[in-house]
């Protein structure tokens, strides 16, 4: 079947009514031309190995969302080498091979945080903060690894939970500095860049130590922030104020978003179009 033959992909994930991805997806693909359907679908740990093995020779690919980023790792023929060291799958191609299919597993997370950071004139780096220390904020290292960071401080409540991070780090030649919150604001006064992956209630907290600190941040200092609703969060606007680069996370989604179109079609996303129906999809909800 040719590329441009009607074809589907899908993000699976529970709950799944509030995902963005049908959006980014739909809009690439009209952009593109391509007669494909994407499509959301409520899939939990235990019914992905049915969804998987209910799916014909149409599919293309799936978007993943947590947990089912690390429960679909078994049922793949091959993970590409940046899904394995994060330990997180959040694209799965699913490719022609003879008479059957092969299913192949890559992330486009880490993609994303290096894309939006670029979007702030961080390309490269050597002191980095990243908060929070779940699956995110192990993409958020690796991302920060490409640019040249290899001791990222890392901003968590408990260092006993941030087991998978620690994992990834090892096999990726990475020592991150575990701090607590409490000390964040000593460590993000002199970064060159940041990564917030914590809920904005958590982020809120750093925000109003950094207020209460005060200092000034160089206008060079990105913080890219995971969350995107709101767009501009309470730890973003504070690091605006201070005189940092603020980057949303609606850019992070939109280019790991546009790496998953590059992958499952073969062409090059259309960033633009999918940057406009995301700001209108959001605008609406809002």
């Amino acid at each position: 079947m040719s590329a441009s033959a009607a074809r589907q992909a899908a993000v699976l994930g529970s709950p799944i009514e509030h995902s963005l991805s049908p959006v980014l997806h739909r809009a690439a693909y009209e952009s593109l031309g391509l007669p494909w359907l994407y499509s959301a679908h409520e899939v939990t740990e235990d019914t992905l190995a049915d969804f998987i093995a209910g799916m014909d020779d149409s599919w293309s690919g799936l978007s993943l969302t947590m947990p089912l980023k690390v429960a679909v790792v078994p049922m793949l023929d091959f993970v590409e080498s940046m899904a394995k060291l994060v330990g997180a799958v959040n694209t799965v191609l699913i490719q022609p091979v003879g008479a059957g299919r092969q299913l192949v597993g890559a992330n486009t997370d880490v993609h994303g945080v290096v894309a939006a950071l670029a979007e702030g004139a961080v390309t490269e780096a050597s002191e980095a903060v990243i908060i929070g220390g779940g699956a995110t904020a192990t993409s958020a290292m690796a991302a920060l690894g490409r640019l040249g960071v290899t001791r990222p401080v890392v901003v968590v409540r408990n260092r006993a939970r941030a087991g998978g991070l620690l994992r990834a780090a090892t096999k990726m030649g990475v020592e991150p500095r575990f701090v607590d919150f409490e000390s964040a604001p000593d460590f993000l006064a002199t970064a060159q860049a940041v990564v917030s992956t914590v809920p904005g209630s958590v982020g809120s907290l750093v925000a109003a130590a950094l207020r209460e600190r005060g200092q000034a941040i160089p206008a060079d200092a990105v913080l890219l922030d995971a969350v995107y609703s709101p767009i501009v969060t309470e730890l973003g606007a504070a690091w605006g104020d201070l005189g940092g680069t603020f980057v949303d996370g609606t850019r992070m989604l939109l280019h790991q978003a546009g790496e998953q179109v590059r992958l499952m079609t073969g062409r090059e996303a259309p960033l633009d179009a999918m940057g406009n129906a995301l700001s209108a999809e959001l605008a609406a909800r809002a």
